[in-house]
This record gives structure tokens, C-alpha cells and sequence, in this order.
């Protein structure tokens, strides 16, 4: 069924990373340079700036401290206790393209999406090039290593509540594919979760921005090509669906106290120079019936 959003805060350039944590919504506002979070109530704080970068997936360390995806330089940041920011791993030796999402598991151990080109470029055009992609492991000590190849663009992340199977939206790929997650961190039994299908007949096939999971093993998808957020059974049922009329949903997460309520990053453009100098982007929220599970 069709459903029907709030807007929860405004006038940012291009939110993305929604999280839910201690009551509010934190978000990367990627073209702002800045990580927001955002009570329920509204009110905005900026927690973390990035002048030099564009900011993307977000987590944290065991002992609260921020980790940011910083895209085109290719590293990931930590925000220490005192509000400084260092790099807490540099993958620039190893990343082929932008790096984006992420999630972060309980023990500290990050899955940072490198999708594989520079992600501002071909948003000008998708027909460029196509470099495989990669999900790299970061250990809370900095060290990392590839725990994924030859992905199509991953984008979202997701780890279920036993932290045993990260699934990653392959923008690229048209699905949502799962792994194994062992006890050390390392990913094995690569597979298809869900393939997706666009509802836009004028659109090839769905492409997957970011996703979350919920209790029932559904995945909700932000499709910003067919300007929708849909949810999915794992057999590939499509069980609902929002329309976003002009503008695009980029990202999602389930949070509220019961995590019955879906806040969306939406924009206007996913084309950075299409957003130069506007305010336009925005977080909605809608209730949903069930709760979200795993993170974010």
C-alpha cells in the first residue's frame, strides 16, 4: 500500500546515512560538509564538521567515539571524546573509487563500502566506466584488509540483530546480496538476498541506494532512480511503497523508541553540482507496523 511522510527537519544540501542513536537521528549532510543529529523535536545540532571532504556512512566505536566514511579522500574518520577528528584508517592505497556506507558491528569492527568509481562523477553520467567495487574490513585498531570483491557499487549495509550476516545493497548489481559474518569479522557464503525490480517502467531495474532490515527479514530499499522507497520480503514481494513525486529518497533507517517509525534522507538531486548552493534536502518520517532490527 501507498503511504504518506512528515517532514521531521529541513534545509539541508544532501542528507545521507540516517542512524538511530540516544533518541535522535544522525545523518551525514554530505554536500553541508557537516554530521548532524536530530531530535525528534526538530532541533538540529551540528556534531561533527568535514570542510575538506564530503562526509557518508556513520558508526561507532565500543566506547562512543564517531566514525565517518570520508568519501573522496578515501579514509575513515574517528571523532574523539574531545570533538577532534583524526583518520582512523586511510584505504586510499587500497580503494578504487568513492567509499560511502558503512555499519559498524558491536565489537567495533566497520564494513566500509568502496563503490568502485568516483561516485560524484557518475552521477553526471551512468554509462562511464564500470570498476568493480569492494566492502572492506576496518579492525577498531585502524588495520583493514578486503572482506568483499567484485561488487557492483555497494552501497547501504546491514548486520542483523546476531551480527552473524551483513547484507549490502549493490547499486550497480540490482540486489541485495548477503554474507556470512564469522566470529573474527571475516565475510564467506556470498549470496543473493534479493534481486529488485523497478516499478518505473522507463527505469531498467531498481538500483539500491541505502536499506534497512526489519524484524520480520524485510528490507526496506531507497530506490532513487524510480523515486520510490519500497519494501521487499526476502522472496522478492514487494509489501509496500512510497512515492516521492519530484524529489528522491537516497537512505533509510527505522528508529523511534519502538522502531516503528521509517526516517528517510530525501533530495532533490542526487547530481552534486545540481545541489551547489541549495538548502533543499530533508529527513520525513512515516510509522510503519513492523519494528526495525540489526543496525543501523
Amino acid at each position: 500500500m501507498a503511504l504518506a511522510t512528515t517532514v521531521l527537519a529541513e534545509g539541508f544540501v544532501f542528507t545521507e546515512g540516517p542512524r538511530w542513536r540516544d533518541g535522535r537521528i544522525w545523518t551525514s549532510d554530505m554536500h553541508g560538509h557537516r554530521v548532524v543529529a536530530i531530535g525528534l523535536d526538530g532541533v538540529v545540532e551540528t556534531v561533527a564538521t568535514v570542510e575538506e571532504d564530503e562526509p557518508s556512512g556513520l558508526g561507532w566505536l565500543p566506547d562512543g567515539r564517531l566514525l565517518i566514511v570520508s568519501m573522496d579522500r578515501q579514509w575513515l574518520l574517528r571523532q574523539e571524546h574531545d570533538g577532534t577528528i583524526v583518520c582512523h584508517a586511510d584505504l586510499s592505497s587500497v580503494a578504487r573509487g568513492s567509499l560511502n556506507d558503512m555499519i559498524v558491528a558491536n565489537d567495533g569492527t566497520a564494513y566500509v563500502g568502496d563503490m568502485g568509481s568516483r561516485v560524484h562523477v557518475r552521477a553526471k553520467s551512468l554509462d562511464g566506466p564500470r570498476v568493480p567495487g569492494q566492502t572492506f574490513i576496518v579492525r577498531p585498531d585502524g588495520s583493514f584488509e578486503v572482506g568483499a570483491d567484485d561488487m557492483a557499487a555497494p552501497n547501504g549495509h546491514v548486520l542483523t540483530d546476531d551480527e552473524q550476516t551483513l547484507l549490502v545493497a549493490q547499486s550497480s548489481g540490482q540486489q541485495v546480496t548477503a554474507f556470512d559474518r564469522a566470529e573474527d569479522g571475516t565475510l564467506s557464503n556470498r549470496r543473493v538476498y534479493v534481486d529488485l525490480v523497478s516499478a518505473d517502467p522507463a527505469v531498467a531495474s531498481a538500483i539500491p541506494d541505502g536499506i534497512c532490515l526489519d524484524s520480520e527479514g524485510a528490507v526496506w530499499v531507497a530506490d532513487p532512480m524510480s523515486r520510490r522507497l519500497f519494501r521487499v520480503s526476502p522472496g522478492g514481494a514487494v509489501t509496500d511503497s512510497v512515492g516521492f513525486g519530484d524529489d528522491i529518497p537516497v537512505a533509510c533507517v527505522l528508529g523511534g523508541a519502538d522502531r516503528r517509525t521509517l526516517f528517510v534522507c530525501v533530495a532533490a538531486s542526487f547530481v552534486k553540482d545540481e545541489l551547489e548552493g541549495t538548502a533543499t534536502s530533508k529527513i520525513v518520517y512515516l510509522p510503519v507496523f513492523v519494528p526495525g532490527a540489526g543496525k543501523p
